[in-house]
C-alpha cells in the first residue's frame, strides 16, 4: 500500500489568496489617491496662508492714515463689513490678484475703523482661490493702532 503525500496548494487555496491580495492592493491604491489629493489641498492652503501673512505684513507697515486702510464701504459701525469675502469692488476696501505656481489667488481686505477700541483699525484679509471647481479661502486678521 502506497501512501501519497499531499504537497503544495490546491487551486482553491491559491484563488482565495489572490482574492485577499487583490482587495489589499485595491485598498492601498485608494489610500494613495486620497493621500495625493490631501497633499495637494494642503499645499494650496499653505500658499494661501503664506500670501495672507505676506500681505498682512505689508499692510502692517503702512501708516495708520494711509488710503489703503480707509473703511471704503462707508460703514463706520464697528465690525460691519469685515466678513465680505466676495470680489466686489464696491464693498471691498482693497484687493490684489496673484498667480503663484499657476493658480490664481485673489486677496481682499476689509477695514473696520475704531473697532474693537477707539483709534484702532481691524483689517481682515481673505485669500480666495478655486480648487477642483470649489471656492476655497483663508482669512487673517490684524489690528493697527494709531500711535500718538
Amino acid at each position: 500500500m502506497s501512501s501519497h503525500k499531499n504537497e503544495g496548494f490546491t487551486i482553491l487555496e491559491i484563488l482565495v489568496a489572490i482574492t485577499i491580495l487583490a482587495f489589499g492592493l485595491l485598498a492601498i491604491a485608494t489610500m494613495q489617491g486620497a493621500s495625493i489629493k490631501g497633499n495637494a489641498r494642503a499645499i494650496s492652503i499653505s500658499e494661501g496662508v503664506t500670501l495672507a501673512q505676506d500681505r498682512a505684513e505689508r499692510i502692517g507697515r503702512l501708516a495708520y492714515d494711509d488710503v489703503t486702510l480707509d473703511d471704503g464701504d462707508g460703514i463706520n459701525a464697528g465690525s460691519a463689513g469685515l466678513d465680505d469675502d466676495e470680489a466686489n469692488s464696491d464693498e471691498q476696501e482693497g484687493s490684489v490678484k496673484l498667480v503663484p505656481n499657476g493658480r490664481d489667488y485673489n486677496i481682499y481686505w476689509n477695514v473696520a475703523e475704531d473697532w474693537p477700541i477707539t483709534n484702532t483699525k481691524t483689517i481682515r484679509l481673505f485669500v480666495v482661490w478655486t480648487e477642483r471647481g470649489a471656492q476655497r479661502s483663508v482669512a487673517v486678521d490684524l489690528m493697527k493702532a494709531d500711535i500718538i
